[in-house]
């Protein structure tokens, strides 16, 4: 018999860390190898680590609501015979790999400070905090109420000083025992690093009756995503209604021969993705970032697709480089993210790396809608339900009223860097690209 260490294996590119969720066996059970043997969480999603061996599990190293690191050892396992001859080699640990992990954009938490009172308990510091928190040390920041300016007094001991369970359940212990003196200091910041800080909540009254839900890990996460991002980026939103008749024909033509010979459903989403990146193509500007003062110009076209999930919540997968991607093959990508996304069976990778994304707000009977834009994306495009309209329509015998498909779309942009010039001629562009779909087109 033979030891085995499970570790946590990659889980794509930027993701360096995970919550133990739940254990799906108990020390001194059996798996067979491929077999999914504990939930994890990442920032993004949620996934099942499988095992590479068979064995039996003789110690647990990472408990539930622990965080592990990639290549970090979470389990022993007895297998038989020399573990040196495996098949299935055990991956490389964390120290061994970890200058060759390519490091996620920390979150961070830039805020111009103001002169405290001595009553408000919050310490001052004058050095900008740039943090990367793990999910389970978020949960405890908001049950807790830790402000900003107190999270910056706290000294991580985790890898290169980040804060871990620990540092923060001691915080919390000794919390209030010191108090900074409140410093006097004006601080000058590029307008760009400056961040409004929301008023305080006041409270709110439970009557008799009312039901109290707390949030789940994941509504949590969307929660300070979306906040953050109206704090980040002043949104713009602009429209236009769309005449899809020909996209509609066209679908109706092909959907059916499209299933039978590939097995695969035939939706709008691949025509409306393939119409956004050849206006992105057109104007590059719309597939960028900003950081700080710098604006960040994506190579890579990879379009996010926000995706409703049976519980409620949102995610968005992300379909890479779908400039490089033929009709068929972004029905491919599309339905098998959907898919995977709706039965949890999405890993960290496919959630990351998108440089615009695409709301399909029709899906509910909505008309228009006017999105967040994910950060650190700088705009977002909505489509709404296509529904039959009386329209006007220009011919060489004068102008006729017809029946014609329509669709509204709201653009979202950052206004930071994507101004209503820019921000309008894209949408006209993904307009035209609809309104002119061609019906001879192969998938």
């Amino acid at each position: 018999m033979a030891e085995y260490k499970l570790l946590l294996p990659s889980m794509g590119e930027g993701v360096m860390e995970a919550t133990i969720i739940s254990w799906l066996f108990n020390e001194g059970d059996f798996i067979k190898e491929d077999e999914s043997v504990v939930e994890i969480a990442t920032d993004k999603v949620d996934s099942d680590v499988p095992t590479p061996v068979s064995g039996k599990i003789i110690k647990i190293l990472k408990q539930k609501d622990e965080v592990a690191k990639i290549g970090e050892a979470i389990a022993i396992l007895e297998t038989e015979g020399d573990s040196s001859n495996s098949e299935a080699p055990e991956p490389k640990s964390y120290e061994e790999v970890k200058d060759q992990i390519v490091q996620p954009e920390p979150e961070v938490v830039k805020t111009l400070e103001q002169p405290l009172s001595s009553n408000t308990g919050n310490s001052f510091s004058n050095q900008n905090s740039d943090l990367y928190l793990s999910p389970l040390v978020k949960s405890i920041i908001q049950e807790e109420k830790i402000s900003e300016s107190e999270l910056k007094t706290i000294k991580g001991s985790g890898l290169e000083g980040r804060i871990t369970k620990e540092d923060i359940l001691s915080f919390v212990k000794n919390r209030g025992a010191v108090q900074s003196t409140p410093v006097q200091q004006t601080i000058f910041q590029p307008v760009s690093q400056v961040k409004s800080q929301p008023a305080p909540a006041q409270p709110i009254s439970v009557n008799e009756g009312d039901e109290i839900i707390h949030m789940d890990r994941v509504r949590k996460i969307i929660a300070d995503a979306m906040v953050n991002s109206k704090h980040t980026s002043p949104h713009v939103t602009s429209f236009i209604e769309t005449d899809v008749t020909n996209v509609v024909t066209w679908r109706n033509a092909n959907k059916n021969s499209y299933q039978k010979r590939d097995g695969e459903k035939l939706t709008f989403m691949p025509i409306f993705i393939r119409a956004v990146v050849k206006a992105i193509q057109d104007f590059p500007m719309i597939n960028v970032s900003v950081d700080g003062d710098k604006i960040i110009k994506k190579k890579n076209i990879n379009i996010g697709m926000a995706t409703a999930l049976p519980d409620g919540n949102l995610i968005v997968p992300v379909i890479k480089n779908a400039d490089q991607l033929s009709l068929s093959g972004l029905a491919k990508a599309i339905n098998d993210l959907a898919y995977r996304a709706r039965n949890k069976k999405l890993t960290p990778a496919d959630t990351q790396g998108a440089t615009y994304t695409i709301s399909n707000v029709g899906t509910f009977g909505n008309l228009m809608g006017t999105p967040i834009i994910p950060q650190p994306q700088v705009a977002i495009l909505a489509v709404g339900a296509i529904v039959k309209k009386p329209a006007v329509i220009e011919t060489e015998f004068g102008d006729v009223i017809a029946i014609r498909q329509k669709m509204f779309m709201s653009h979202s942009y950052d206004h930071r860097v994507v101004d209503g010039s820019l921000g309008g001629m894209f949408l006209k562009h993904v307009n035209d690209y609809l309104e002119n779909w061609d019906l001879n087109t192969e998938i």
